[in-house]
């Protein structure tokens, strides 16, 4: 395999988070009554011990992997905690379409925080491609209703902007520490249920889940924060930084597919532009793959 398709692969295997994202929306729906710090603790725990339990299949010898550079471990921690507290902090002091908006400018700081990795090269067709993604998620945030934003609520407003920044952060400086193995996002799981679990008893009250919240809370700790953070951890050190960025657009549009499809949302010819927009932005940005890929199909044997 050539360096060129381990990083295709790699790109494809980040990708996989994207999907996983897109389930958070329906699951989010069955544990709304559980406050938001407290359910950070639990599915990180949840993914906690559930990779526990996959890096223990190899070994004792395995669990080496935890030893990591102080640096990488700020780094991923405070990327996983640090999106999660701002979000919520953001959603407590604006409106939610408001701050989720401004949430997601994180995929396109992606694209631009990329030009100054070593070795990756920012063109037109990335750019291009993470604003019309921007343009089809505001659409489906907004449901085409548009935004108000109001400066009363200015601290929400710069909460979320800190949480599109520390993410889009992460995953581009995460590439700096491409030789720490995936097997150590065990271990950040674990330092982010550490600190959520102190937020949620400096600000909330204990909240018990009942039966139905508790296969949600093993679904999204096994899913979109579990597994989704190992994949996006490959993804972003050895995958297509850009062509990450830009499919991260897609799981608002597959997120509320899903909604429609369990009948929690209804369908609408927003959902369709908005559609069009992320698939056309996603293309776009892929454009150099899908180059190669054909270059390579037309050369003769």
């Amino acid at each position: 395999m050539t360096a060129q398709d381990s990083k295709t692969k790699a790109t494809l295997i980040g990708t996989i988070a994207v999907l996983l994202w897109a389930l958070l929306a329906l699951f989010t729906t069955l544990v709304k009554s559980i406050p938001p710090f407290e359910l950070v603790s639990l599915c990180f725990g949840v993914a906690t011990v559930f990779s526990a339990m996959w890096i223990a299949r190899k070994g004792p010898s395995a669990f080496g992997a935890l030893r990591q550079p102080v640096g990488a471990w700020v780094l991923s921690v405070g990327g996983l905690f640090g999106y999660h507290f701002f979000y919520f902090v953001a959603l407590a002091n604006a409106p939610a379409v408001d701050a989720s908006l401004i949430a997601y400018l994180w995929p396109l700081f992606i694209v631009l925080f990329s030009a100054f990795l070593p070795g990756e090269k920012l063109r037109w067709y990335h750019v291009g491609g993470a604003l019309c993604g921007l343009g089809g998620a505001a659409l489906l945030v907004s449901k085409g209703q548009g935004f108000t934003f109001n400066p009363a609520y200015g601290a929400g407003y710069a909460a979320a902007l800190a949480c599109s920044i520390l993410w889009s952060g992460y995953s581009v400086l995460n590439r700096r520490y491409r030789a720490v193995p995936v097997e150590a996002v065990c271990g950040f799981c674990g330092g982010a249920a550490i600190l959520g679990g102190i937020t949620h008893l400096l600000l909330e009250s204990w909240v018990m889940p009942d039966a139905v919240q508790w296969l949600a809370i093993a679904g999204l700790g096994l899913g979109p924060v579990g597994a989704a953070f190992f994949v996006w951890d490959y993804g972003t050190k050895h995958g297509d930084i850009q062509v990450l960025g830009v499919s991260a657009y897609a799981a608002p549009l597959l997120s509320t597919v899903i909604l429609i499809l369990f009948g929690r949302a209804p369908a609408s010819p927003v959902v369709i532009w908005g559609c069009l927009l992320i698939v056309g932005g996603a293309l776009l940005a892929s454009k150099n793959i899908m180059s190669r890929k054909r270059a390579r199909f037309q050369t003769p044997l």
